[in-house]
């Protein structure tokens, strides 16, 4: 169940903002209660009174809530009958322990209760639904992986030029660094020193990571958060934290980027589910389309849409198209070859940082189009 969310000390749901209304006089069950309101972070109001908890009803007191304001209302079945009189609303829950009653059903119909909760076993749908309330769930996020399809085909590159290009688009951006055997996208980006939680802080993560407070405890580095690997041995996070973290980025909205492995284990799989679009990275040379068909038929098997960067022009090379072609997805664009940027790179400057150059342009079209936003991309 959803508490702490990492080992360095992320409460979920913290920073949030609804406060949810129980309205129950069970002891027991409101202890339930209080507990997963604070596991997801949500300071509830409490209405004890045999009244409808309404706007001027006792007990609510001014900046307090009630049934019509309050973003969610927790029923206890102990309470159903006396709410029956209440304004029908959407968030009303009725909870208890013993369920079976077939009253207690009837009960739910006359107050509209979107659905009626058993505790302890619906404990996890009951914290993320009030966390939901508590981070103010909207939109989600639109996450996009980026893995090469052979070995230096530059996809870490794309990654975090794409992350770069959003963020001075306006876009709320997370770029995760989901290779721990890659060089580092904290070097890429020059924030190794930056302070904020890396992949290791989340190793014990268990249940819902809260959104707010993974944005907030991340480091900050070119106006976009980045959770990358630190430079100790741990290269190895397990699949629900991976799953946890990942759904906590995209709860936040705006654009999530992942730097993939080529290799795609368990806990790459768990990446791949949650992402709307995977750009498979391809040097238009033979040798390397080979390559990429084996990594692509792994892929596939996980992720719902993949699409192929076509990068440079060999001499003699393939056409982009024809790449896309032998590896049976549809092209998503070709980045040339940038003159210089592996210099630039090397003295500091992250990739994409040059609003003119062609990896910008491409970055820049692609976040266009994928975001319906005609929005120019300040240089």
């Amino acid at each position: 169940m959803a508490g702490t969310a990492a080992a360095g000390g992320v409460a979920a749901g913290a920073g949030g903002g609804g406060r949810p209304l129980i309205v129950t006089e069970d002891p027991l069950l409101l202890d339930d209660l209080l507990r997963l309101c604070a596991a997801a972070g949500a300071e509830p109001h409490v209405h004890h009174g045999h009244e409808v908890p309404g706007e001027g009803a006792p007990g609510v007191s001014a900046g307090g809530v009630g049934w019509e304001s309050a973003p969610l209302v927790l029923v206890g079945d102990d309470a159903a009958r006396r709410v029956r009189g209440a304004p029908r609303r959407d968030g009303v829950f009725l909870v208890g322990r013993e369920l079976d009653d077939p009253l207690v059903w009837q009960l739910a119909v006359e107050i509209g209760a979107e659905e009626v909760l058993r505790l302890p076993d619906a404990e996890s749908r009951l914290v993320d639904r009030i966390a939901d309330v508590v981070e103010g769930a909207g939109r989600p996020a639109l996450a996009v992986g980026v893995i090469g399809g052979s070995g230096g085909a530059g996809a870490s590159t794309l990654a975090c030029a794409l992350a770069l290009r959003a963020a001075r688009a306006g876009e709320r951006t997370i770029l995760i660094d989901g290779d721990p055997l890659g060089g580092g996208m904290d070097v890429l980006l020059g924030g190794e020193r930056a302070e904020g939680l890396r992949w290791p802080d989340f190793a014990a993560s268990r249940g819902r990571v809260g959104a707010g407070a993974l944005e907030e405890s991340l480091p900050e580095v070119h106006s976009l958060r980045l959770l990358s690997w630190d430079r100790g041995d741990r290269v190895v996070v397990p699949p629900a934290a991976v799953r946890s973290v990942v759904a906590a980025a995209r709860r936040r909205g705006g654009v999530v980027v992942v730097d993939l492995p080529r290799r795609v284990d368990e806990a790459v799989a768990e990446v791949l589910a949650q992402l709307d679009l995977v750009l498979m990275v391809v040097p238009g040379e033979l040798r390397s389309v080979a390559a990429a068909g084996r990594v692509a038929a792994g892929v596939r098997m996980v992720a719902r849409d993949v699409r192929v960067v076509v990068r440079g022009r060999c001499p003699g090379g393939l056409e982009p198209q024809a790449v896309a072609g032998l590896l049976g997805a549809p092209l998503a664009g070709e980045v040339p070859v940038e003159v210089g940027l592996p210099g630039r790179v090397a003295e500091g400057e992250p990739p994409g940082a040059q609003g003119r150059g062609p990896l910008a342009r491409f970055c820049d079209g692609f976040w266009q189009r994928a975001l319906g936003s005609a929005q120019a991309v300040p240089a």
